[in-house]
């Protein structure tokens, strides 16, 4: 019997097709279902895509569909909502998104779903919070993009750097999506060697890499002002989580994850390395912080809790 790996996109603007493009092109799945508000652009995106199947590397089932197709998905992946604008903050879409992340989370449920969520609409920490709320499912089964394209950001533009490959850069970015994210340098490394040693025996100034971070941060701000918009990033960005949730991996990515108790906070998601497999979010790699570390994702923490009193009057509505 073949394996079912079934994929519900939720959202078919330019980051879920970003993502469902990068799934035809990599493969791994066997179906694929489109659903918008726009049911038009839903059936001529599934139409273009399904076009391309005899270049894709395996075939597969892609059409567009209704909120029942989500009853036996392995995962349902949620790109909808509000777009952040040249110069909005990813926390000012905040109030208007919890209300959409809201009605589809129900609309998922009733289905009779029980896989996995995988959340990218932003503020996606905030969003992936509104989807455990309201669908009551185990926090293992919800999980949010995080920091997971933060840190490819990050891992890309160090590579260059140093002029090795990014798959050899370990570094993640913590913390929040957003402003208050942040870089545990003592647990970054190249290869096996720390990334501090690797600065000093270059003779590089370790300034750099707090310009580096700053670029990473400000990333989506420049792509915004420049096209309006960033999407091929995270697209295969979520194609990687998906395959490490499909393929039972246990990669560790910074996602968005539930914390109960790690890091001396819980009851928020926020994005920290984290082990992912078949079951979602299998267990959060916590790393020891200390001083000015601990300080930052204290802070991102708080920046997130202060924004959960609306979001929870969005929920109980």
């Amino acid at each position: 019997m073949v394996d079912k790996r079934k994929i519900v996109l939720v959202g078919t603007g330019f980051v879920g097709m970003s993502m469902a493009y990068s799934l035809l092109n990599q493969g791994g799945i066997n179906e694929l279902v489109l659903i918008d508000v726009l049911k038009d652009k839903a059936e001529g995106e599934a139409m273009d895509l399904a076009h391309g199947m005899p270049c894709a590397p395996n075939d597969m089932i892609i059409k567009a569909g209704d909120y029942d197709e989500c009853k036996d998905a392995n995962i349902v992946v949620i790109t909808a909502g509000l777009s952040q604008k040249p110069g909005q903050t990813r926390l000012d879409l905040a109030s208007a998104n919890a209300k959409i992340m809201k009605e589809i989370t129900e609309s998922v449920v009733a289905s009779g779903f029980k896989g996995i969520f995988l959340i990218a609409s932003n503020p996606v920490d905030l969003m992936t919070y509104v989807v455990r709320e309201v669908s009551g499912f185990d926090s293992s089964k919800v999980i949010g993009s995080g920091t997971v394209l933060d840190t490819a950001r990050l891992r890309y533009l160090i590579g260059r750097y140093l002029k090795v490959s990014s798959k050899n850069v370990h570094a993640y970015i913590m913390g929040e999506h957003g402003d208050s994210s942040f870089v545990p340098w003592n647990h970054a490394n190249v290869g096996c060697k720390k990334m501090a040693e690797i600065m000093k025996d270059n003779k590089h100034p370790m300034s750099d890499l707090e310009k580096i971070y700053t670029e990473v941060q400000q990333a989506a701000y420049e792509i915004i002002n420049r096209k309006k918009a960033t999407y091929y990033g995270i697209g295969l960005g979520l194609t990687k989580i998906i395959k490490a949730i499909l393929n039972d991996q246990n990669e560790i990515m910074t996602v968005s994850t539930y914390l109960k108790g790690e890091y001396g906070h819980e009851g928020l998601y926020i994005g920290v390395p984290t082990i992912i497999n078949r079951k979602g979010a299998r267990e959060v790699l916590e790393l020891p912080l200390e001083g000015d570390e601990k300080e930052k994702f204290d802070k991102s923490c708080e920046t997130l809790m202060d924004m959960k009193d609306e979001i929870d009057k969005v929920i109980k509505g």
